[in-house]
């Protein structure tokens, strides 16, 4: 089977590499020449483990780089639509890329094809598409929804083993188009689940906003925790012991971000609002998202007395580890604050001092320091924050720290450290919804 993939970002670049490494014949269109030639390079723009292995091993025999769209659908048996949907003003998705890549496709269409939507999009989505498409093309077009449920940082593995596909279709041909081309990664247990078009959309928001849900109830518990005396850790063991609630997203912290949480709950939001449906508990979590950040400045400044003149030691960037994504990530969010509060701040990740650089020049964030080494941005720090739950940072040298730091204060904003250790080795403790701990050294 042959199939093309239209946009080389993070859904279709994934989309592409995994389904040529599946043995599909693939061609990944984009409008960004640089880009392309980029990955016909074997190089990955954005970090994402083990995809550049795939875009090399599969590149040019499988896994071709066009942008010529018309050349790259002729012949193609399905149309894969993963190009961007950005927030407006008002929450909603941006529609519009979209959109004119469906007209496009039509009216470059020479045969009969199914033009696949993985872009996320809310629910209606599928049928304006239907409508744009009819009429501007002599073939039929048939336009399924079939969402992506990758997590960055292990995007490859959700893929190649996903819980479920989900195809949303009534057109019995194209479903089978859709189930013989995921065949390759759903042999040992079929995880194909058939629906409407409508029920797909609404089942990648739904899933996002409950699990983002999850994440600002947990945070609201450690708040509450913490100005109650007790320790968060100890109520999620207890909470997530429960089979009916589990482990997963359980863990408390500085708050959710990157493209998908932030962007699709504000989305889910504006469609319930758009169709008379009030989402309240949807609409809470991203109120409830703003507020561990703010606690964690608040905690900086009364235990620092206050972050004026102070340099602080971010560690992490990204919004989660195995990623360099800094889209609305509670560090950005976190130096904003503590440089308008006339802090120094000096930040560090493994992967996203690129990406940060530029999300700081952007929101006008100056006097920010980035580097490579972790243990750089501690010399002369008065507090070491980690904002990032990379593994590296689980363990810390505090001989080093000692040499390094002018203060002595450790704030865990994901809960990682062993508070005892830090508390042992001459140090402050500070974590989320945990009781602090004074040196004990």
């Amino acid at each position: 089977m042959k199939i093309a993939v239209i946009g080389t970002g993070y859904v279709g670049l994934v989309a592409g590499a995994c389904f040529a490494d599946s043995g599909t014949h693939v061609t990944c269109v984009d409008v960004d020449k640089a880009k392309l030639e980029q990955l016909r390079k074997g190089q990955v723009p954005f970090f994402e483990p083990r995809l550049e292995e795939l875009v090399r091993r599969n590149w040019p025999t499988r896994l071709e780089f066009s942008d010529d769209l018309a050349a790259s659908i002729d012949g193609r048996s399905a149309v894969f639509v993963a190009v961007g949907t950005p927030p407006q003003e008002d929450g909603s998705a941006d529609l519009s890329h979209v959109l004119r890549v469906a007209e496009d496709v039509a009216a470059a269409a020479r045969h009969d094809l199914v033009l696949v939507l993985k872009s996320t999009v809310p629910v209606g989505t599928n049928a304006k598409v239907t409508e744009r498409v009819s009429g501007r093309s002599s073939h039929r077009i048939s336009v399924v929804s079939n969402p992506e449920f990758l997590k960055e940082g292990d995007a490859i593995n959700d893929f190649l083993k996903p819980d479920r596909v989900v195809i949303g279709t009534d057109d019995d041909a194209a479903f089978e188009v859709l189930a013989r081309l995921y065949a390759p990664f759903t042999r040992q247990n079929n995880r194909i689940q058939r629906m409407s078009p409508k029920s797909a959309e609404i089942v990648k928001y739904a899933a996002n906003g409950l699990l983002a849900t999850k994440i600002s109830f947990m945070n609201e518990i450690a708040h509450l925790c913490d100005v109650a005396g007790a320790d968060v850790e100890h109520v999620r063991v207890g909470l997530g012991s429960d089979r009916r609630i589990g482990f997963p997203f359980l863990y408390p912290g500085l708050g959710f971000g990157g493209s998908c949480f932030p962007k699709d709950l504000r989305a889910l939001v504006r469609t319930g609002s758009e169709l008379g449906v009030e989402l309240g508990v949807a609409a809470a979590a991203i109120t409830a998202n703003e507020v561990p950040v703010r606690t964690m400045l608040a905690h900086l400044a009364q235990d620092l007395g206050g972050v004026g003149g102070k340099t602080i030691a971010i560690w992490g960037l990204a919004f989660k580890p195995r990623t360099d994504d800094v889209r609305e990530a509670a560090a950005i969010r976190l130096i904003e604050g503590l440089v308008a509060g006339g802090a120094t701040v000096r930040a560090t990740d493994p992967q996203a001092l690129e990406t940060a650089a530029v999300s700081l020049a952007r929101k006008g964030i100056a006097g920010v320091t980035l580097l490579r080494e972790e243990y750089a941005t501690c010399e002369s720090a008065d507090a070491l924050v980690i904002a990032t739950e990379w593994n590296e940072y689980r363990t810390l040298d505090f001989d080093r720290l000692r040499a390094l730091m002018h203060g002595r204060r450790v704030f865990d904003g994901r809960n990682i450290l062993v508070p005892e250790a830090v508390a042992d080795a001459g140090f402050w403790y500070r974590g989320v919804g945990r009781p602090p701990l004074a040196p004990r050294a």
